[in-house]
């Protein structure tokens, strides 16, 4: 897998491990400043999402202890 696939995944980690919540708007604007738009894609509701490789690497790392939180667009602890 890409490694900035992982650093991405990594940093969304460290950032819900200081913080414990993590909202995917500023994981976007952190991302798209510090590794391109390539990692980024317009969902079907025309928003900014992160691509699917990225939440694919950081589930993995997180092992199911972070949960989506839909109404709120962001990751917070289980």
């Amino acid at each position: 897998m890409d490694t900035k696939v992982n650093e991405i995944a990594e940093w969304m980690l460290s950032e819900l491990k200081s913080s414990g919540i993590l909202y995917q708007a500023d994981a976007v604007n952190y991302i798209i400043k510090n590794f391109g738009e390539a990692f980024i894609y317009i969902n079907e509701n025309g928003n900014q999402s992160i691509s699917k490789d990225v939440k694919k690497a950081f589930k993995k790392l997180h092992a199911g202890r972070a949960a989506w939180e839909r109404d709120g667009f962001f990751w917070g602890w289980t």
